[in-house]
Order: structure tokens, then C-alpha cells, then sequence
């Protein structure tokens, strides 16, 4: 019997989103843009840079690596007969060429064309190892173990939930409590309208936003925790998988959780973050996952959107903390500065994908 030569993957969603960051970080800051009187691809016949450090050629060659792995990767797992290893590495030069060249209008980038050679050679090392995988067999066992554990349809989700950890990363004012950005919005949308006869028709807050009181704050750690669990209870096929994957899901929160903290205040204070709030959401997140478990697929769904729909309403009708200013402080001057702000978009916009996710497939026919 002929192999299909078409079936879903997770590294498609997965590939989209890392060439999306890899334009954030190549036009950050995105400012000050204007012509400097030089063709935009002149980069490419000036002589090589004179000086570049050993970072250098790291960051540009394991920046591009992993978009190069992410296409060979879906297009070995979804287009059996195309040339991933060749096809990855003319996408990255494309790409790498479209952004080195809009660097020559931003005064605070410099284009090289070492810069775009690391960055498709680095592809290209991706797809060689995308395609070692391939060769050893790896990717059709990966295939049959995500046949017996996921649905069809699951590349959506295991996308989602393989940044779920990434987005925990940046600190939060509650933890476990994503998309928390009222303030923020509000904040930017009114020094842009400032000076402006727009401020006048923008509905302006008579009473400050309060912190969420100690239940409050109980309730939304056990709803980011649930959330991820809900999301795989959709598209996992049996109930012992369902609480393997679910510990998976709490486990790898903990852990990055734990890394974030770490990071922000020294590995003393890792799990510093657990105040009695965190860890009574914590047993209460273990014990509806457990129950919870037990719902059809379609149910989970919609209890999961229910459930982000409050946590966004919570999260979003309180401020945040005087000590959670601090934290941010200390981040923002440390050693994830060089994201350029990545994780913390992440950690902002990752509800809010969910929540679009899940609208989107709930509203199909025939999902039980």
C-alpha cells in the first residue's frame, strides 16, 4: 500500500511561530527606521565583517538551527517527496536575506553578510539533523506513539502545549496566571492618544484596580494549571494517558516556574514562589485534573474556555503588586534581556491563542 504522502504535525504551527520570532529579534526595536542611502542587499558584495566574536557566530547559527529542524522536520512528516534539507535551507536564506536587508533602515542594526551566511548554514545543520532522525527511524516512531496517544487533529494543541512552559518563563503577577496585560494596554494606548482630542472620547477608570484577595489568587493558580491538563484531555485517547500527560503538564510547569524564578533571584529562590495561595491551587489543580480526567473530550473543551474566559476576567480586573513591579525590574536587567521581550510576549498572548484555538475548533461539527 502506497504511504500517504500528506498527514498533520505539530512542527508546521511550531515552524510558523519560530519565523515570527526570529523577525521580532532581527527588527527589534523597531524604531528610528529611514534610509541611509545605500541599496538594502549592498551587504552582500561589502568586504567581511573585520571584527566578530565567538558569540557571534553562535547566536546567528542557533538562532536559524532550529527553524531549519522545525521545516525538514513538517516537511518530511507531511510532504514525503519534496527535498526538506535543500527546501529548509533556501527558506532561511530568503528570510535571513529579507531581514538583513530591512536592518539597513534601522540605524541601530548593522547587516553582514557573514551574519546571513551563519544564519543558512545554521538552518541548514537543522534540517541535517531533522534528517538524521528521519534516517534513523526516529520520526515514524515518533508517529506511531503519537497515533496510539493523540487524536488526528491534536497538532494544534501539542503546539500549544509545548509553549505553555516557554510562556511561564517571563514572572507573572499571579503565577500560573497568563495574560495578564489590562494594565499594560491601558497604560501604552494612553501615551499614544496623550496630546491627541482622541484622550477625550477613551473611557478613563474612576477607582484604582485592587490586588486579587487570597482566594481569588487560589482559584487562578488552579485554573493555569488546569488549563494545559483540559487542553490535552481533548485530544488524548485514553484515561491512563490522559493522567500521564496531565502530570507531564504539572510537572513541566513547576519546573519552568522554578527556572523563572532562578533565574530572576539566584537558584536559591526557585521555589520561593510557592506561598500558601500557590501551593492550596496547586492540590486543587490535582484534584480537578483527576476528576476532570473522566469527561469527554468535548466537555474538557469547553470547560477549559469557560474556565480561561474567568481567569482572564480575574487577572484582568486586578493590578499588580507593588513587589511584582520589582520582579520585573530585575528581569528586564538581566540575562533574558537579550530575547528582546520574546518570552514575555509569549507569556501575554498565549491565553489568548488558546482561547481562539479553542472557540475555533468547538465551533466544528462532529468534534463529541
Amino acid at each position: 500500500m502506497r504511504k500517504p504522502t500528506w498527514r498533520k504535525t505539530t512542527a508546521w504551527p511550531l515552524f510558523w511561530l519560530y519565523a515570527v520570532l526570529i523577525v521580532y529579534a532581527s527588527l527589534y526595536p523597531f524604531e528610528n527606521w529611514r534610509f541611509q542611502g545605500l541599496l538594502s542587499w549592498s551587504f552582500l558584495t561589502a568586504p567581511w565583517p573585520r571584527y566578530w566574536t565567538g558569540f557571534d557566530v553562535f547566536s546567528n547559527v542557533l538562532g536559524y538551527a532550529p527553524l531549519g529542524f522545525l521545516l525538514a522536520l513538517a516537511v518530511q512528516r507531511s510532504r514525503l517527496h519534496w527535498p526538506a534539507v535543500t527546501l529548509a535551507a533556501l527558506v532561511a536564506a530568503g528570510l535571513s536575506l529579507a531581514m538583513e536587508s530591512l536592518q539597513m533602515f534601522l540605524p541601530v542594526r548593522v547587516p553582514s553578510n557573514l551574519d546571513w551566511v551563519l544564519n543558512v548554514g545554521g538552518a541548514w545543520a537543522g534540517a541535517v539533523v531533522a534528517r538524521g532522525l528521519a534516517w534513523a527511524g526516529l520520526l515514524e516512531r515518533w508517529g506511531r506513539f503519537r497515533d496510539r496517544w493523540f487524536e488526528p487533529e491534536a497538532s494544534g494543541p501539542l503546539a500549544l502545549l509545548a509553549l505553555w512552559p516557554l510562556a511561564l518563563l517571563f514572572p507573572a503577577p499571579v503565577p500560573f496566571g497568563l495574560g495578564h496585560v489590562f494594565e499594560r494596554v491601558e497604560t501604552t494606548w494612553i501615551e499614544w492618544l496623550q496630546d491627541t482630542p482622541w484622550l477625550d472620547w477613551w473611557p478613563v477608570r474612576t477607582a484604582e484596580l485592587q490586588p486579587l484577595l487570597p482566594l481569588t489568587e487560589t482559584l487562578c493558580v488552579a485554573i493555569g494549571l488546569l488549563l494545559p491538563c483540559l487542553l490535552a484531555f481533548g485530544v488524548v485517547r485514553r484515561r491512563p494517558q490522559r493522567w500521564v500527560v496531565a502530570g507531564l503538564c504539572l510537572a513541566a510547569g513547576l519546573l519552568a516556574s522554578a527556572l523563572s524564578a532562578a533565574l530572576t533571584y539566584g537558584p536559591v529562590h526557585a521555589w520561593g514562589w510557592i506561598s500558601p495561595e500557590v501551593f492550596m491551587g496547586l492540590v486543587w489543580a490535582l484534584v480537578g485534573a483527576a476528576l476532570l480526567s473522566l469527561c469527554p473530550p468535548r466537555l474538557c473543551w469547553v470547560l477549559a474556555l469557560a474556565a480561561l474566559v474567568l481567569q482572564l476576567s480575574l487577572l484582568n480586573s486586578a493590578s499588580a503588586d507593588v513587589y511584582f513591579s520589582l520582579t520585573l525590574q530585575t528581569w528586564e536587567q538581566g540575562r533574558f534581556i537579550r530575547f528582546h521581550g520574546l518570552i514575555q510576549w509569549l507569556g501575554w498572548l498565549w491565553p489568548y491563542a488558546l482561547l481562539v484555538y479553542l472557540v475555533r475548533r468547538l465551533s466544528w461539527p462532529g468534534l463529541s
